[in-house]
């Protein structure tokens, strides 16, 4: 049976596969055509809900370029489980290694910002830090100061203008494509994810608070983070779950 299962499933993805064995008409010929159909309907539910999912990696590329690519990934990366929800996190690493969109080098990042609001989406609830706790600490204090971040928070690094492009395409913002890398927070206050730019370096000062750095061991590890800068970003996004002073 599961061999059996596995012909089908492959047959399904690759419109050169025969029909799998037992499907047969009424007069016992091979139901060629009633595959065929069902087949692409399979491929197209899935093709649509990846342009679901990558609404603004579809805008940049268009309809047709948009579902020729993700025809493609449908038949390399077929569903892992039956929730298609969830489907597409591996995108973003098809996206880099497809030839056709080479053109587009940032294209590839802007899908994983669309799975890491997705992924900010679902994530479970959990509390959010009170910024409070960090009023009249002394500066030895606060440098040993650790923090653990919500499971909705995330953040995406780029080597591109990640922010800007994701503002030319999804807002009427029409000012200058920053020439620098960009790094995104992405959280999820209440009910709504929410994106917001990082400054320069923050986003490895942040994954160092993420492994349990205290803040003055990540800020060493990051030469130049603009510390009061980073912070203001973390706690006005409510992407902080917990603060411990030293």
């Amino acid at each position: 049976m599961p061999d059996s299962q596995g012909l089908f499933a492959r047959a399904l993805l690759d419109p050169s596969a025969r029909v799998p064995g037992g499907l047969l008409r009424p007069d016992g010929a091979p139901a060629t055509r009633r595959f065929d159909i069902y087949r692409n309907n399979v491929v197209a539910s899935l093709i649509d809900a990846l342009a679901d999912s990558f609404g603004v990696t579809r805008a940049i590329v268009g309809q047709a370029f948009f579902r020729a690519m993700a025809g493609e990934f449908v038949r390399a990366h077929p569903p892992r489980t039956p929730c298609v929800v969830d489907y597409g996190d591996r995108f973003p690493d098809f996206i880099d290694g497809f030839e056709p969109a080479g053109g587009l080098p940032y294209l590839g990042d802007v899908a994983r910002l669309e799975v890491a609001r997705r992924r900010s989406f679902h994530a479970a609830d959990d509390g959010i830090a009170d910024p409070g706790c960090l009023a009249g600490l002394d500066g030895e204090t606060l440098l040993g100061t650790r923090m653990s971040f919500r499971a909705s928070t995330v953040i995406v690094r780029s080597p591109h203008p990640l922010w800007s492009i994701w503002r030319h395409n999804t807002t009427d913002d029409s000012s200058p494509v920053a020439a620098r890398a960009e790094d995104v927070l992405v959280s999820r206050p209440t009910d709504s994810v929410l994106l917001h730019s990082l400054p320069p370096g923050s986003a490895g000062f942040l994954e160092g608070l993420s492994r349990g750095d205290s803040l003055g061991d990540a800020a060493r590890r990051c030469h130049g983070v603009d510390l009061a800068a980073t912070l203001t970003v973390v706690l006005d996004a409510c992407a902080v779950r917990e603060i411990v002073p030293a």
